[in-house]
């Protein structure tokens, strides 16, 4: 507790202060103030590079995309053509004509559990087509 001397009562009694005295923490905060203006810029990272030119060809996109569609039922469609899944791999060279390198993108229903999806996307990885991207979730009402 602080003492105030000088007090009114004009006895050797020291009377009590009972307010806090915020100077301290006041140049505290100053203090962290500067200091984190003083460091800031200096977090960021800014390296300037000059990257080379690239000589490799523009990959092209393709003309029509291998779409393969998992309905909540465990039905597999690739584009419009439902299929069995033991005849994925064949559907999927057929469609693809033969280009395992080419992007397999995967439209999954809502209902779908992750389980059966990934069991979907084995399939899809142990014919050779590694590169697989998902697409939006359809679900049953979202459907036309």
């Amino acid at each position: 507790m602080a003492m105030r001397l000088g007090s009114r009562s004009g006895g050797d009694d020291l009377e009590i202060q009972h307010e806090i005295n915020v100077t301290p923490f006041i140049d505290v905060i100053l203090v962290l103030l500067i200091i984190f203006m003083v460091a800031a810029p200096l977090a960021t990272v800014d390296i300037g590079v000059n990257l080379p030119a690239s000589t490799a060809p523009e990959q092209p996109r393709p003309d029509k995309p291998v779409f393969v569609t998992i309905k909540s039922d465990r039905t597999v469609a690739i584009g419009d053509t439902i299929i069995d899944h033991l005849a994925l791999p064949g559907a999927l060279d057929t469609a693809t004509n033969g280009h395992k390198d080419e992007t397999i993108f995967i439209r999954g229903d809502k209902a779908l559990s992750y389980g059966e999806l990934m069991e979907i996307m084995n399939i899809m990885r142990d014919a050779g087509y590694l590169k697989l991207a998902l697409v939006g979730l359809e679900t049953p009402a979202s459907k036309p």
